[in-house]
């Protein structure tokens, strides 16, 4: 089980750690992280950035919990808050590799294809039954397991997608070589840390 204190440090290395992570949702759905992006309160894209608000409140709080918010009145995205309380950082998880409860996401999304019930912060949603109410949640008890990566895996490092302020900055990781990413990095992504 990953302690919280695993979350209380900074934003960027949390997000690169938490690639080949397990995490799982009710016991009953869930799969290896893949891809994650960064967010710290001095980031211009980040919900934090213009100070705490009732919908980011989340964020704010202790490291370790969930923040989960509605994108755009239709998803829900899910991140895990990092470094101490007042740093609003926190780390979106992007896709996972389904490999717990398949049928169950297949039926939530209402499809089939495998590659496609993770790959994006919605499907990702969707598939685990993730809603607003898991907001503010601590994510060392249930709903969520999550297990630490087992060996190391090699990381591919680009700008951050679906953005338009700080689009540049390179705090999107992935596992390289996945077919479970959201997207494909740039074919000039750079290698990250093991």
């Amino acid at each position: 089980m990953i302690p919280t204190s695993f979350f209380d440090r900074d934003v960027v290395s949390a997000a690169r750690d938490l690639i080949g992570a397990t995490l799982v949702v009710d016991g009953t759905v869930g799969g290896t992280i893949v891809e994650t992006e960064a967010y710290d309160q001095q980031d211009p894209a980040s919900h934090s950035f213009k100070g705490a608000t009732a919908r980011n409140a989340a964020m704010f709080g202790e490291p370790g919990r969930a923040y989960v918010y509605r994108s755009y009145g239709i998803h829900w995205c899910l991140n895990f808050v990092c470094e101490a309380p007042g740093n609003a950082s926190a780390v979106l998880i992007r896709a996972i590799e389904p490999t717990l409860g398949l049928n169950v996401m297949a039926t939530r999304r209402g499809l089939a294809d495998i590659r496609k019930l993770c790959a994006g912060p919605g499907r990702l949603t969707q598939a685990l039954g993730i809603t607003g109410a898991q907001d503010g949640c601590r994510l060392d008890a249930p709903p969520f397991r999550l297990e630490p990566a087992g060996a190391s895996s090699q990381i591919v490092v680009g700008p951050r997608i679906g953005i338009t302020r700080g689009a540049e900055t390179p705090w999107r990781f992935g596992l390289a070589g996945s077919r479970f990413l959201s997207a494909r990095f740039p074919v000039d992504a750079r290698p990250g840390d093991p």
